[in-house]
């Protein structure tokens, strides 16, 4: 018996530059992705948060099991920028991880940069 299709979570294996973001999602590694996205040092994973939707700490499991390759988070909030709840902010710098809001395309660009000088750099990033 043939099995149906296998749904697997959104995920590219690897570390790569932002190539367009905007239309609901964002393009990379030859690829296009509509939602939200994580880009950490395992990979760039899909992340089930849209713009307004609150950033609670269960959001950013994912980063904070990262947390040690990682020394600066940049959150790409939408359109415009927000800040970060409190109890956000201190799990992150409790797990030595510096956290950056901005708006989504400035986090874009920030990202691309800090990717580029190899530094230990990661995005959560809404998509717009």
């Amino acid at each position: 018996m043939t099995k149906g299709i296998e749904m697997r979570e959104a995920h590219f294996p690897g570390r790569a530059p932002i190539d367009a973001y905007g239309n609901g999602g964002f393009r990379f590694a030859d690829m296009s992705h509509v939602g939200s996205v994580l880009m950490l040092p395992s990979g760039i994973y899909a992340w089930d948060v849209a713009e307004g939707d609150p950033l609670t700490t269960d959001k950013f499991r994912r980063v904070l099991d990262e947390a040690q390759e990682i020394e600066v988070l940049l959150v790409g909030t939408g359109r415009e920028i927000r800040p970060l709840p409190a109890d956000l902010k201190a799990a992150l710098k409790a797990a030595n991880i510096s956290s950056d809001p901005m708006n989504t395309g400035a986090a874009v660009r920030t990202y691309n940069v800090m990717l580029a000088e190899s530094r230990a750099v990661a995005a959560a990033l809404i998509a717009v």
